[in-house]
């Protein structure tokens, strides 16, 4: 016990003079994607099955988040990681913050719903294409840091129609706060097991969204709202 103690408690002294990613600020804006105002759509669903194209971009927040995932990774293995005491430590950071788990759940998601998903660089090649539905994805991730260990997921993909209006949108969210993962009292397994939430808190908000999508897809689109209420964000 005292030496799991001394761990620790070393450990909580290498992370505390690191330089740990924190998450990018969440700033969901259609700037740069669309070069004119999106409007409603007249549409009352979201057309999906065998016979429909989708063309999917991935919003700014969806660019930046990966890149945080990656930096996240990066030090992980590289940064505070190769200090650890506890191999299973540095594994459980590396495990619980793979760059593209929502882009890639988001996509096989995507695929089962429609004929044809192809993610475009840009919107100009998108424009090109001309799918016969347009989806933004947009994703977030707020990992553990040696400051907060307050974890959070928001994933969502915002439909348009052919002429670029807004349809409708499906979104998971999940969230958890844990107490100081470098708490004295914690011993190695604990510090895992909550390291490893990271990756249950993304799970679960990707499995809402999946839910959401569903709805979305099976009920008419006046049912869904056109403004993210919590955090104030138009969506068109």
């Amino acid at each position: 016990m005292k030496l799991a103690l001394v761990c620790t408690l070393t450990i909580t002294a290498v992370l505390t003079g690191c330089s740990i990613p924190t998450a990018p600020t969440g700033d969901l804006s259609l700037d740069g994607l669309f070069t004119e105002p999106v409007g409603r759509s007249s549409a009352t669903h979201v057309a999906n099955g065998s016979n429909v194209s989708l063309g999917v971009v991935y919003s700014r927040n969806t660019q930046a988040n990966r890149a945080y995932l990656q930096d996240y990774q990066a030090h992980a293995g590289t940064g505070f990681g190769q200090s650890l005491l506890v191999q299973s430590i540095h594994d459980a950071y590396v495990a619980t913050s793979e760059p593209d788990l929502a882009v890639d759940w988001v996509k096989a998601s995507l695929q089962r719903q429609f004929g044809s998903v192809t993610v475009y660089p840009d919107m100009q090649s998108l424009r090109a294409a001309k799918p016969d539905v347009v989806a933004v994805v947009d994703a977030r991730s707020q990992l553990i840091t040696s400051r907060s260990s307050d974890i959070e997921a928001d994933v969502r993909a915002m439909f348009y129609d052919s002429n670029f209006n807004y349809i409708g949108t499906a979104q998971g969210y999940d969230a958890k706060a844990l107490s100081p993962i470098w708490a004295d009292y914690k011993r190695s397994e604990e510090i895992v097991a909550d390291i490893n939430e990271q990756q249950n808190v993304q799970v679960r908000a990707l499995q809402k969204f999946d839910q959401s999508l569903s709805n979305l897809l099976t009920r008419p689109a006046d049912k869904v709202s056109l403004v993210d209420h919590d955090r104030g964000r138009k969506l068109y």
